[in-house]
Formats: structure tokens, C-alpha cells, sequence
């Protein structure tokens, strides 16, 4: 159905902005924060009232970059130092550490944990502050583009812009529209997951590595936040209940000394994990983040992907918004074969990770070689756009002979 027009067909309505948001999380709050670096008028529609409460709160050193870009500036109440990751199987009682600064030369030696509810708070203030408008509580009812440029209606009112970015994560709401979202289907499909408050995440040691726990049909993770709290939570590849949890990880002898006497929080379920945007782009539109492609999260790679992959749509967008180019229906090619790497590279680690028994040998083993495991690592690191990794080409070539679906 067409949007809503004015009385007077020949009349444009006018303008709200250049550059219209939907979603102010990570990705959405990067792109606003940049355009508005560059001049541009930029108008920010967020469903949620913030703080709200996400998982995915380990970022990876492939982001830092994006970090400094902002001008965001690490807190002790938000970020928690990572060196890098540890992999542990219980059941065999073997695990071991990759260091982020054993990868290959380029990307930064470290990343963070963070809460998540104040590092968007933190990164939409930011926006704000460079001159993004954002608004709070507009639940969006239809999106899209039309001849004289982007609209999207909302519950509480209509916006129209000269671009339409959509960042609405898993409601993923330019790809529902369009009849555009293709599942992965070899990947994890729910999570469960909960907090703790007051426990023991000194035990981690004093680099605080994201523990990978190793199980059938899945993963599982330890996250340790801000103020003693952890955030522990599985993912598998079929249904799953809240029992799961109690009855897998935090049964475990890792879980319980970490638990021990600690204040549990509220069990959370979800699900509609992964899947590729198919049209992730148009003439006056572009959707980023999970929005465009939600991997399974086991190797941190979605908050990292999406606020690279804002930066990186900036770059394009904004000359072309400059030069009134950004109707081209093309505009967007290079950047998204550029994305597409990125994503078929964790999507191909994540197929090896499920279905064969690559986890042992490359995360518990110790033969794999030094050159391997520093590329191994490059990957973990998010470091992703690079073509001098050999592990890296490696998983692109196992991706291609799949033929599996890919985010462009």
C-alpha cells in the first residue's frame, strides 16, 4: 500500500530531516552520530525507552576504531577490559585462551565487555551531542521510499527524509516489508540467558576473557559486566526452555563457583536467530546491523558489524547525500561486497564451529601452528576486512562451495 500523501498531489511534503533512523541502538546511534559530524540533519525513531536491557555485550578490537571515530570515551561503570577469549569444554575439562594480541598486526590488542543498556545510552547520547535528534517511544507502523524520497509512519505521527537507514535490529523491519529475510538455517535459533548481581567474576582472572562453553548441540557464554555482575546464558540450534540453563551451564562446576551466593535475575528466551536481509539496499534506503544480517552470536561479532558497518555506510552516504546522489539504486554495491566478506567470514566460521569437529581441534588443540592461530585469531578479533589472512580465505572458499545464502 502507498504511504499517506499530501491534499495536493503535486505538492512535496515537507522535510524532516536528511537522513531518517529507524533504531537507536549501537548501529543506529553510530550512523547518526557520524552524519551529524558531516552537517547532516538527522532524525532518530527509537520503539523503546532507554536504559533497556540486550545481551551482546562483549564487543571485539575490530570496533575500537569506530570508538575513537565518536569520540566515545570508555567508563569503568559501562566497560570491563577483555584480552580476548577462552574456550572450554567441561565435559573433557580442556580449554584454552587466544589473546587478541597474538593476531595478525592491525587491529587493537584488546576490546570490552560492557552493560549493555548504558553503552547505548552512552553511544545515543553521544549522537545527540554531535547533533542527532533522537525521539523515544515511535513504534513504526510502514517505512519505505517513494519518488520525492523516504517515509516512515508511526504510531504517534508520519516523518519524511531525503534517506531512510534502517538499524531496527531483529524486527529487521525494511526486510519483513520487503519479503526479503532468508534464514540460516544451520546456525543456532534460540537463546536462553540470565544476570547475576554480587558474583564472584574475580575468579576469571584479571583479564577477563569471554568464556565459550562447549556443549551438544550449542554454546554457551560467561560475560563478566560492571559491579560483579555476569551474564551467563546458551544458545542451540533447536527449541529450547528456560531449564536448559539450569540443567547445562550453570550446573557446572564453572557456573556454580561463579554463582555461589550470588542475586539471580529474570530468565530470558529468544529467538528468530539468524538470517540475511536479502535486499539490503535500494534507491534512497539501506538497512544495517542485524537489521541487514544477524549471524549466531557465539563469536561476538554483532555489535561489532554493526557499528563498522554504520561507519562504513557513512562514507558512502554521505558525498552522495552532499551531491544529491542518493537516489542511485547502486550506490551502496562496493560497500556491500565489502560487508558481505565480512559476514560470509563469521557465517563460515560459525558453519565449521556446528558441524564438524573444528571447535576441538582449532579452540581445544594444540597442532594447529602459530601462523594459523594468529589468523584464527584475526578473525576472533573481528578483524575481518583484511585479505592477507590464509585462515580467513580459507572459511570465504569452504562458504562459496556451500553456496549457503549470504547478507547481499
Amino acid at each position: 500500500m502507498p504511504p499517506p500523501r499530501s491534499a495536493d498531489p503535486a505538492a512535496p511534503e515537507a522535510r524532516d530531516a536528511d537522513v531518517i533512523i529507524v533504531g537507536a541502538g549501537p548501529g543506529g546511534a553510530t550512523a547518526a552520530g557520524l552524519l551529524a559530524m558531516e552537517g547532516f540533519d538527522v532524525l532518530v525513531l527509537e520503539k523503546h525507552e532507554f536504559p533497556r536491557e540486550k545481551i551482546g555485550e562483549s564487543l571485539l578490537p575490530g570496533l575500537m576504531p569506530v570508538l575513537e571515530r565518536l569520540g566515545v570515551e570508555p567508563a569503568e561503570e559501562t566497560y570491563v577490559y577483555k584480552r580476548g577469549a577462552r574456550f572450554v569444554c567441561e565435559h573433557s575439562d580442556r580449554q584454552q585462551a587466544f589473546a587478541f594480541r597474538d593476531a595478525l598486526p592491525g587491529a587493537a590488542e584488546h576490546a570490552w565487555h560492557v552493560d549493555r543498556a548504558r553503552f547505548d545510552m552512552q553511544l545515543r547520547d553521544r549522537a545527540v551531542s554531535l547533533g542527532a535528534r533522537v525521539q523515544h517511544g515511535e513504534a513504526v507502523t510502514d517505512l519505505g521510499v517513494d519518488a520525492d524520497g523516504a517515509y516512515v509512519q508511526t504510531q504517534r505521527a508520519r516523518f519524511r527524509g531525503r534517506y531512510l537507514i534502517d538499524t531496527s535490529g531483529q524486527s529487521r523491519l525494511l526486510a519483513r516489508r520487503n519479503a526479503a529475510v532468508e534464514p540460516y538455517t544451520d546456525f543456532g535459533h534460540c537463546a536462553v540467558y540470565t544476570h547475576y548481581r554480587d558474583a564472584h567474576v574475580d575468579q576469571l582472572g584479571p583479564d577477563f576473557d569471554i568464556r565459550i562453553m562447549l556443549r551438544p548441540d550449542g554454546w554457551g557464554w560467561i560475560i563478566p559486566l560492571p559491579d560483579r555482575r555476569l551474564s551467563v546464558g546458551i544458545v542451540t540450534k533447536g527449541k529450547v526452555a528456560k531449564t536448559d540453563l539450569d540443567d547445562g551451564l550453570l550446573s557446572g562446576p564453572l557456573c556454580t563457583r561463579l554463582t555461589d551466593g550470588a542475586t539471580r535475575g529474570e530468565t530470558h528466551v529468544v529467538g528468530n536467530y539468524s538470517y540475511a536481509n536479502k535486499l539490503p539496499s535500494g534507491a534512497r534506503f539501506a538497512a544495517a546491523g542485524d537489521a541487514a544480517c544477524f549471524l549466531d552470536p557465539v563469536f561476538s561479532s554483532g555489535v561489532t558489524l554493526a557499528m563498522r558497518g554504520a561507519a562504513d555506510l557513512v562514507d558512502v552516504l554521505a558525498p552522495a547525500l552532499r551531491e544529491r546522489r542518493e537516489d542511485d539504486p547502486a550506490l551502496l554495491a562496493d560497500y556491500h561486497r565489502s560487508m558481505d566478506r565480512a559476514y560470509r567470514t563469521f557465517a563460515g566460521l560459525v558453519e565449521r564451529f556446528y558441524n564438524s569437529r573444528f571447535a576441538e581441534s582449532y579452540f581445544l588443540g594444540s597442532g594447529i601452528g602459530e601462523d594459523l592461530r594468529r589468523g584464527v585469531m584475526s578473525v576472533l578479533a573481528g578483524d575481518v576486512w583484511r585479505h592477507d589472512n590464509p585462515f580467513q580465505d580459507m572459511l570465504l572458499s569452504a562458504r562459496r562451495r556451500r553456496s549457503a545464502p549470504t547478507a547481499n
